[in-house]
């Protein structure tokens, strides 16, 4: 697979689309390596790509990406930062602090680092500077916040995982929420202690009144959690109905009740949900074309067994699938990489044993760790594209946020019932 690595790594180098990288390296090491067969497989190839985007569960990521696009281009992430910023916004770090939580909120209608980036980090930043707040903190705080709208459902990452894993959607989502808060609230704590240090001034403290009108403003918004989790939760929807109710109550919510969207502003939000979904789903066709392949090759028949030992302990199964995410997120699309390596560690995850929601949550946690670490972050080009700061700006401030999502992880793995509360109370109910 020599070829392939270095395929992938210059295509990727030159500035190629992932997509584009990923099926472009596939042809040349087929054309390469198997000349003979080359056609064929092509075929077999496209075949696998369609095979890809069937699965009817994927049904609700076109429709969660709608609804983040309609609230996108309202009001509701503004309302949503100004409810929380009036309640917070005095303490230290009560801007960062309100950074962290709406880009948690968001995350419930989103599931998108990308699109929180954009929702959030562009209303968020200028505060955030005028405040007095280093550039390099804001573009590194906005990043890594976003990467806690990765487990808060309805999580991309999630409806991948549960695809390519056969695992229940609804379960992950819910076993992303608690996980999620406890980022928030670690993230928080260090905005906190570092606003305090750096010695920056605080907002004047919001009158009952202004709360009261705020909370009046905003608290539509918190209707998305409430029908996805609750819905989800209750047995009243499941993934895609929930997705369906969420579009719904999006155009509800900003064409009929703040009346923030037209009509073409909310076909405009169509076209580019078609567009989004699109590149989504060109990736998870590659990642299942590029799955396939390695399975061809046997390729994790020739390296696992040596890698995992005869009969791996439950501990070094998780260690082993974290660190290998961990890394490979850094450079790939989080999408593919749980698209590809998820079946791949599958078989040695059941057999010894690793509750696989658990596994879910710590692969949706490294995917999203990755979408913020160089080299490749997506959400570093996202805000370098955004905000137009140079690459190493974007990264300079992300040291001290990875070393508080990697204690995330350590505490996940030690006290596995963090993830697994919730889903284990609907399972009872």
């Amino acid at each position: 697979m020599g070829i392939f690595g270095i395929s992938l790594a210059s295509m990727l180098l030159l500035g190629f689309p992932f997509m584009v990288t990923l099926l472009g390296s596939i042809v040349l090491y087929l054309f390469i390596y198997m000349p003979d067969f080359a056609p064929k497989m092509l075929i077999t190839m496209v075949q696998q790509v369609i095979t890809g985007v069937t699965p009817p569960a994927l049904v609700c990521v076109p429709m969660f990406i709608l609804s983040a696009n309609i609230i996108t281009s309202g009001e509701s992430a503004g309302r949503l930062i100004h409810m929380l910023k009036v309640f917070v916004g005095h303490l230290h770090g009560g801007l960062p602090i309100t950074t962290n939580a709406s880009c948690t909120l968001f995350g419930a209608v989103s599931g998108s680092t990308q699109a929180t980036v954009a929702a959030i980090g562009g209303t968020m930043r200028p505060m955030l500077l005028e405040a007095g707040y280093k550039s390099s903190f804001t573009l590194g705080l906005i990043i890594n916040s976003s990467d806690i709208a990765f487990l808060i459902p309805p999580s991309i990452g999630f409806i991948v995982y549960g695809v390519a894993t056969s695992t229940s959607i609804g379960s992950l989502f819910l076993a992303g929420i608690l996980p999620g808060l406890m980022i928030l609230l670690m993230f928080s704590t260090y905005c906190y202690f570092y606003s305090r240090f750096k010695k920056i001034k605080t907002l004047p403290k919001a009158s009952w009144a202004e709360r009261r009108k705020a909370i009046k403003d905003g608290l539509p918004v918190l209707g998305f959690p409430v029908i996805i989790v609750g819905g989800i939760y209750t047995g009243l929807f499941n993934p895609t109905e929930a997705a369906a109710a969420a579009v719904l109550y999006a155009i509800v919510l900003e064409a009929v009740i703040y009346k923030a969207i037209t009509f073409n502003r909310l076909i405009d939000s169509f076209l580019q949900t078609g567009v989004i979904t699109g590149v989504v789903f060109i990736l998870v066709g590659a990642g299942q074309a590029f799955s396939f392949l390695i399975g061809f090759l046997q390729l994790p028949a020739k390296l696992l067994p040596p890698l995992f030992g005869p009969e791996p302990s439950q501990l070094w199964v998780i260690t082993i699938v974290v660190v290998v995410y961990f890394v490979a997120c850094m450079f790939v699309d989080p999408i593919v990489a749980i698209f590809v390596l998820s079946p791949v560690f599958k078989p040695y995850v059941l057999s010894a044993g690793v509750d696989p929601i658990l596994l879910g949550v710590l692969v949706t946690l490294q995917a999203a760790i990755g979408s913020a670490t160089p080299p490749f972050g997506c959400d570093i080009f996202t805000a370098q594209l955004i905000f137009r700061r140079p690459y190493l700006e974007v990264i300079g401030h992300s040291l001290p946020f990875l070393l508080i999502l990697i204690l995330a992880t350590v505490i996940l793995v030690a006290f596995p019932q963090i993830a697994l509360f919730l889903p284990n109370i609907a399972l009872a109910g």
